[in-house]
């Protein structure tokens, strides 16, 4: 009789592992899977700096334009590209410029760039590349 309760006590740790090693997705092949997911960290950190050489700051955040300076902006904008003010933010892309984006009556969207004086500089229509300096 006392020989059971030993061979319980000594199988217990095993089972332990055993239960550890299937929970966690362990094995043989264990090593497969953090190479894994180290693969698929080196690609979206080179995916992230493959778009950071191709200029896009989708991440970067704009800051909204308040008070006098969008009134003004929105203006000049308006002036130049009749329409609807969609937003207005300080240009990531173009630091100390501001950007306002208007619909137009046509139902397509340009942003506007601005400089500090209300100058307009240049324009992106939506979905294509600056076609205008």
């Amino acid at each position: 009789m006392r020989a059971l309760p030993r061979r319980a006590a000594l199988a217990a740790p095993a089972a332990i592992m055993l239960f550890a090693l299937v929970a966690c997705g362990g094995g043989s092949d264990s090593g497969s899977g953090s190479s894994k997911a180290a693969d698929t960290q080196q690609t979206a950190q080179a995916d992230g700096a493959a778009g950071d050489a191709a200029g896009d700051t989708d991440d970067k955040k704009e800051p909204p334009l308040t008070g006098e300076v969008k009134q003004k902006a929105e203006a000049a904008a308006l002036a130049k590209y009749p329409g609807t003010v969609l937003k207005s933010e300080e240009d990531a892309e173009k630091p100390g410029m501001y950007a306002v984006e208007v619909k137009k009556a046509d139902g397509t969207s340009v942003e506007v760039y601005l400089d500090k004086s209300y100058n307009v500089t240049g324009t992106k229509q939506e979905g294509t590349e600056e076609n205008e300096g």
